[in-house]
């Protein structure tokens, strides 16, 4: 199906023409033409211009990084990018014996990817050349007759190794997020391109943005407006797709205009910022052991981070004091446990560290204290909310005056923790949405009861303990 150009893919009504022929669909062409390195009009080359900031095309590219609004198009464009490149861009000459390509369809989790995986099959089950294809389909994959796989998957650099890659669609890389690294598009990117080599396939990413900080952004910051073989495009969503009614921005407005102006403008957000530098909580992070065991003569603190037994962990951090540092000599959790029985459990290792206070969040309001009571441990609830402590220990981290055990799942929250500015002007600390802070939220109440004269512990009974 060689000679067939993305323009062609777009605009034949044998092909898809029904679907993206449409005026609603121009600003997509003419940047899908661009990108591949296809002619442009005068009148095209404005909108071109509008879209990457560059006076004319000099692709094909390698790659292209699309910051674009919610509800442009973004999903089904990817999805035609996906059957444009398993079925009409020529690489079985390039192959081995046995050897397969494929088009990899990557987004944030396994249902968003399933969401992309069934644009592709709408497209491909719609025409009746592209039907027969088809060999063998799953929820995840679909093996076509001419040594092509399109493959979908969820965001993890251990799931992207070992393919020969046709091209790769990033669906949606600004809200990447994952327990096991602080910066999952970075790692994954860079797992990527050397599977591509082989063909020489682009890397395609599509997203609304988000912060200013990951692979779209860095991208953005380095190559929008310029002469760079790695193109780059920003765009609101009514630019792409403007059937999308003006009220539905203007009602997002009205509630948010930060966030709409993200959204549906396609502008990187400047209120949500990272919160710490991964370089220093490496610099504060012992060698080992990850636990210190109970010694003699010193007085610990504990502090915990209830849950329910969902995936939300049921964590315990332990500390001491020695000098100005504050030593981090245990932290744990627990995922979908009873927590009757982890309350239980947590009480024994502070009996081991001679504690019989432990400080943590009102989580379920008085059961918790209440569980604990019951095995001879005072709960006193923090004074403090998890943002406060996340900003005092900030301090602390920064004047070099905590150590910090070396658990790699305690530096991930720490490193995903955002900082997000309200309206108001006020700052508050969070982890990013989908992702947890059970480990950070357990280390960081324990290391602020340990400041000398602070008052952090509001005990159940309405008194301040001063430590």
């Amino acid at each position: 199906m060689g000679g067939i150009t993305i323009i062609d893919l777009m605009t034949d009504p044998q092909l898809f023409g029904k679907q993206f022929r449409g005026p609603s669909f121009e600003a997509w062409r003419v940047l899908l033409a661009g990108f591949y390195g296809l002619p442009l009009t005068d009148e095209q080359a404005v909108v071109w211009h509008e879209l990457t900031g560059r006076d004319k095309p000099a692709g094909p590219h390698d790659e292209l990084w699309q910051a674009i609004g919610r509800r442009g198009g973004k999903t089904q464009i990817a999805a035609l990018l996906a059957v444009y490149e398993a079925c009409f861009r020529d690489h079985a000459p390039k192959l081995s014996p046995g050897e397969v390509a494929t088009v990899m369809c990557i987004a944030a989790d396994r249902k968003q990817s399933r969401s992309l995986m069934r644009y592709i099959v709408g497209l491909m089950e719609s025409n009746p050349m592209l039907k027969r294809l088809i060999v063998r389909q799953d929820r995840e994959s679909l093996e076509l007759s001419n040594r092509c796989v399109i493959e979908i998957a969820a965001a993890s650099f251990r799931s992207v190794r070992g393919y020969t890659l046709r091209a790769v669609l990033c669906d949606e890389i600004a809200f990447w997020r994952s327990d096991e690294s602080a910066n999952p598009d970075s790692e994954i990117i860079a797992a990527l391109r050397p599977a591509l080599a082989t063909l020489n396939g682009p890397l395609i990413a599509l997203s609304s943005p988000y912060a200013k900080r990951g692979e779209l952004w860095h991208n953005y910051r380095r190559h929008f407006a310029t002469d760079s073989p790695v193109l780059v495009a920003q765009a609101p969503s009514r630019t792409m797709n403007p059937g999308l009614p003006q009220r539905v921005v203007d009602a997002a407005k009205d509630r948010d205009p930060v966030a709409a102006a993200s959204e549906y403008g396609a502008e990187f957000r400047s209120d949500i910022q990272s919160f710490i530098d991964p370089v220093l909580l490496d610099s504060l992070t012992r060698s080992e052991p990850a636990v210190l065991p109970p010694a003699p003569g010193i007085k610990y603190t504990a502090f915990a981070d209830p849950s329910g037994g969902g995936p939300d962990g049921f964590s315990l951090a332990i500390c001491h004091r020695e000098r100005d540092t504050v030593i981090v000599d245990l932290v744990t959790e627990r995922t979908r446990t009873n927590p009757a029985s982890v309350v239980s459990e947590y009480c024994k290792i502070l009996q081991q560290y001679r504690i019989q206070v432990v400080g943590g969040d009102k989580y379920a309001g008085q059961w918790v204290a209440n569980e604990f009571s019951r095995h001879g441990v005072r709960y006193n609830y923090s004074a403090k909310n998890r943002s406060e402590l996340y900003i005092d220990t900030l301090a602390m981290l920064n004047a070099g005056e905590v150590e910090l055990p070396p658990v790699d799942k305690l530096a991930r929250q720490f490193a995903n923790l955002e900082r997000r500015t309200s309206r108001s002007g006020r700052d508050s600390i969070d982890h990013p949405p989908g992702l947890h802070d059970d480990l950070a939220n357990a280390v960081a109440g324990a290391v602020v009861s340990q400041q000398k004269d602070r008052q952090c512990i509001t005990p159940i009974f309405g008194q301040v303990r001063t430590l």
